[in-house]
């Protein structure tokens, strides 16, 4: 390997990145280049952590150089030619102050390797696509010593804007162009690379495959791969539904519910899928019964598989991808809650163990039946009383925005279009 003409390589492609063409993401505040902690930027493959960080750096004006280990060229490199690599970065970029390293995870020891660095006095950015393996190995290399932001495809926001969307106007033809763009998004998704390719199936099919096959099979050496596979597919096929792990473990003919656990979680942290758990203060229950949501649309209208047209799951899905990505802190969590067939909430969000927040999602409100109201809003009412929260809110695809008062509780009622843009 000619570890000077990879790198060279590398560096001519990112001087012709164009700044003009980028979308500004929310999270790009959230990178301190001054800091002594390492910026660590986690998320799926694809969603623009190659390109947020870049951005971020280039705009800053800092001395920097920049490594990307998911070049299958690098793919044999081992601690042992670290150095090597940075003794070439610094005959390439000169005396830099920071360090960017792109899909950190691909390098066996780079945990010792960063932490070498920061005790140097190096500004680290790094990138990662399992958070799992990142996570378990800053824990115990790097303890205090890196600042974690959590990435996801395009929020709808930041869509409308890649696409040229007016998301400040308030007239009928600013408004029913944000109602189509929601309409594309519900199926779409949010991807960056998906606005420009030509072949959005095969881009989103091959993408499902190297998470499965690189960050999730070669990550735990899994030995029953196709079994991963069909797991994968079956809860893409299965989002916004409830179940328990013994489901799992029976549907796709696992030995135990222990593998099956592993196996979902492994999805979970290379972010094919995002797990919620069940509300409830029996730890058993929060562990056993959970909901799953796919990362982006674009997973569950092009995975390899039948694909549903239920719009309400759809957009229950995106509602939980934004819920997540709202997520400010630590301390917040997102659950679900069910009452056996009395009574479910969507969402219920969690700040330091006290619901904040009551979340339901339903598609047509425009006129709804006697049911229909009794399942959303009689949903929201016993759900306040289960969790002592009265801050409701139901978000209608189409409906009449505005609040309703009953038993003492007032629920907002919000269209989708403007809680997804943070317009309500």
């Amino acid at each position: 390997m000619d570890l000077e003409r990879v790198l060279s390589e590398q560096r001519i492609e990112l001087e012709s990145i164009d700044l003009s063409s980028l979308c500004p993401r929310r999270e790009e505040n959230d990178i301190h280049l001054d800091s002594n902690l390492a910026q660590i930027v986690i998320g799926v493959r694809r969603s623009g952590k190659s390109t947020l960080c870049q951005k971020v750096l280039l705009q800053s004006n800092v001395s920097f150089a920049y490594v990307n280990f998911d070049d299958e060229r690098l793919a044999g490199l081992g601690r042992e030619q670290l150095d090597e690599m940075l003794e070439t970065l610094y005959r390439l970029f000169g005396n830099f102050t920071h360090l960017f390293m792109d899909e950190v995870q691909n390098v066996d020891g780079w945990p010792l390797f960063v932490n070498r660095m920061l005790r140097q006095g190096m500004h680290l950015i790094l990138t990662g696509s399992n958070a799992n393996l990142l996570s378990g190995e800053l824990a115990t290399h790097l303890t205090g010593r890196y600042h974690q932001i959590e990435l996801f495809p395009f929020s709808f926001n930041e869509y409308c804007m890649a696409i040229g969307v007016d998301i400040q106007h308030k007239t009928t033809k600013a408004h029913g162009l944000r109602l189509q763009a929601l309409d594309k998004y519900l199926f779409e998704g949010g991807f960056p690379e998906l606005l420009h390719v030509d072949a959005p199936t095969d881009y989103v099919r091959s993408l499902i495959s190297a998470i499965v096959t690189k960050d999730i099979s070669l990550r735990y050496n899994i030995r029953h791969k196709q079994t991963l596979f069909d797991l994968a597919n079956g809860m893409l096929d299965r989002f916004c539904q409830e179940f328990s792990i013994a489901d799992i473990a029976k549907d796709f003919h696992f030995k135990s519910e222990h593998t099956a656990k592993n196996y979902l979680a492994y999805l979970e942290t290379a972010y094919l899928v995002q797990g919620v758990s069940k509300y409830s203060f029996k730890s058993r229950e929060r562990q056993l019964f959970r909901k799953y949501y796919a990362v982006d649309p674009s997973f569950i209208t092009r995975h390899e598989s039948l694909q549903t047209e239920n719009f309400g799951w759809r957009l229950e899905n995106v509602v939980a991808v934004e819920l997540l990505r709202r997520m400010s802190n630590e301390y917040e969590q997102l659950y679900y809650l069910k009452k056996n067939k009395d009574f479910e909430v969507d969402f219920v969000v969690v700040s330091q163990s006290k619901a904040k927040e009551l979340v339901q999602v339903t598609y047509d409100f425009s006129a709804p039946s006697v049911k229909l109201r009794n399942r959303e809003l009689g949903g929201l009412l016993k759900g306040a009383k289960a969790t002592n929260c009265n801050n409701l809110t139901l978000v209608m695809m189409k409906g009449e925005k505005g609040t309703e008062t009953k038993d003492g509780y007032t629920i907002r009622k919000v269209l989708a279009v403007d809680w997804l843009l943070g317009l309500e």
